[in-house]
């Protein structure tokens, strides 16, 4: 069996939000996520950092082609996200609040779909310097696969 290693690539993108729930009424939304909840929103300079896992391989010295995984990311996450609006310009943010959970999820489904099986381990999402969310696909259903699909 070969060694089996992790290697992780961080990009950055920036992007506006509002925090606010269909699921609330207006006064809940502004109790629960205050100066958040702003009608106009607010914007961040996220910090994506994806880790992927496996074995490495005897030929290639490599998990993973970094220009792969940088091509990857490209095309999953940043094309869709960097500079934009997130509840405006990404659907699956039409129905779910753009939290940075919600938002690791996302890309984490988005990720998953773009590489082969397997091989994405962890996804870890800043949204300041002091805020950070990690995930690593646990309790994914096939229809958040679904609802992720731009």
């Amino acid at each position: 069996m070969p060694p089996v290693s992790q290697v992780s690539r961080t990009e950055h993108f920036s992007a506006a939000h509002r925090l606010h729930s269909p699921h609330l009424s207006d006064d809940e939304n502004r109790q629960v996520f205050g100066k958040c909840n702003h009608p106009n929103g607010h914007g961040h300079n996220y910090v994506l950092e994806t880790i992927v896992r496996g074995p490495i391989d005897a030929h290639t010295g490599m998990v993973v082609n970094i220009s792969d995984l940088k091509r990857w990311i490209k095309a999953a996450v940043l094309d869709v996200l960097d500079h934009r609006n997130l509840d405006a310009d990404v659907a699956y943010f039409r129905s779910n609040p753009s939290t940075t959970e919600n938002l690791a999820v996302f890309i984490w489904v988005r990720l998953a779909q773009a590489m082969p099986p397997g091989l994405l381990h962890q996804v870890i999402v800043s949204e300041t310097p002091k805020n950070k969310v990690v995930f690593n696909g646990e309790g994914l259903t096939d229809s958040d696969f679904e609802a992720c699909i731009v």
